[in-house]
């Protein structure tokens, strides 16, 4: 191995004029906005999960009649909003900023238009009964499939460490939107 003399240590110090300090100076700004950007990217990710999985779980209540023997009788509004409240709160979101989401124009089945009405508890979450979901059912099978459409939005906000020249502040508002239709258990 060579040993290093005085002068060729004074040479390797001397030499690299600070340009690890520049460079250092433009990469970790950089990579410190792409770790912001993956986190709110995740959390955005893990929100919208949460709302269509809320929302599911409330086209599922809907879905299921009350009681066979009883006439079978759909539903109530506020059953279906009491299960996606009920799973919103359990992943930690606040059910009380729900916003109205009215679904796309659907077709009824039989013809017509489909019930569609908001939860007496949450004015926000509108349920859709008796339409026709556009499900590919086997050729002959006759009737087309009917179900449910479960549907609202759900704000969604990130701040950045600095202001956003168009928007004027640190942040953005983004409106998740969760729609959920699900066959008839009939």
């Amino acid at each position: 191995m060579a040993k290093m003399t005085k002068s060729g240590l004074r040479k390797l110090t001397v030499g690299t004029g600070g340009s690890e300090i520049a460079e250092a100076a433009l990469v970790i700004p950089i990579f410190f906005m792409i770790m912001i950007g993956i986190y709110w990217f995740g959390r955005a990710f893990n929100t919208y999960a949460t709302i269509n999985h809320a929302a599911r779980e409330g086209a599922l209540v809907a879905t299921v009649s009350t009681c066979a023997s009883c006439g079978n009788n759909p539903t109530l509004s506020g059953t279906v909003a009491t299960a996606v409240t009920t799973a919103l709160r359990a992943a930690g979101l606040d059910p009380g900023q729900i916003e109205t989401y009215p679904p796309p124009l659907a077709v009824a089945c039989g013809g017509g238009a489909p019930s569609c009405n908001t939860a007496s508890q949450n004015n926000n979450i509108t349920i859709c009964s008796n339409v026709q979901l556009p499900v590919t059912l086997p050729a002959g099978s006759g009737a087309p499939a009917c179900g449910v459409t479960v549907s609202f939005q759900y704000p969604y906000n990130f701040t950045l460490p600095f202001p956003v020249p168009p928007y004027g502040s640190n942040g953005f508002n983004l409106q998740l939107k969760a729609e959920v239709q699900m066959k008839g258990q009939y």
